[in-house]
């Protein structure tokens, strides 16, 4: 089972622990630090989750906050006692959610791709560093309200009872 690590949270970490992977950078000889394997083993695993349409944290501002996600709310159905027609509209928004996501998630790593290229042969410079972060910026947006907005239209399908118990289900555990 793959576990999704919160973007934001990825955000977070990786600045943070920046001067330790340089420090032991410069102690291995050029060897990748322990920091820079575990910074490329989540970019890997975030390019592998939001190439199947998946959010990868985009959207932990809303789940957090009680919106869920609908595929979070299927995997908990039966704690939750979905109705079958809660289950039919929720699997609906997941569905409308991939195939609107999936071309905007290639985008946004297509994007991604572009910006490590500048830097691969050598063609950075200011002004097409500002245009590809740009781009990656605006492909990232453009999935992330996709999956904000399942977020919404899934808590608009639930009771204020199934909130509170995907709410604590899915937060209880994580404070």
């Amino acid at each position: 089972m793959r576990i999704a690590v919160p973007l934001a949270l990825i955000l977070a970490v990786v600045p943070a622990s920046a001067p330790a992977q340089h420090a032991a950078h410069q102690h291995a000889g050029g060897a990748p630090s322990e920091g820079h394997r575990r910074a490329q083993a989540c970019l890997d695993e975030f390019d592998a989750v939001v190439q199947e349409g998946r959010g990868f944290g985009m959207a932990f501002a809303a789940d957090q906050q009680g919106y869920p996600g609908p595929m979070h709310v299927l995997e908990l159905k039966e704690r939750l006692g979905l109705s079958a027609e809660q289950e039919t509209r929720v699997r609906g928004v997941m569905e409308a959610m991939f195939a609107e996501s999936r071309p905007k998630s290639a985008r946004l790593l297509d994007a991604e791709a572009r910006l490590r290229a500048r830097f691969a042969r050598g063609g950075a410079d200011e002004a097409a560093v500002r245009a590809a972060v740009a781009d990656v910026e605006r492909a990232r947006a453009d999935v992330r309200v996709v999956h904000l907005l399942a977020h919404l239209k899934t808590h608009a399908l639930l009771t204020e009872e199934q909130r509170q118990v995907y709410h604590q289900a899915r937060w209880s555990a994580a404070r």
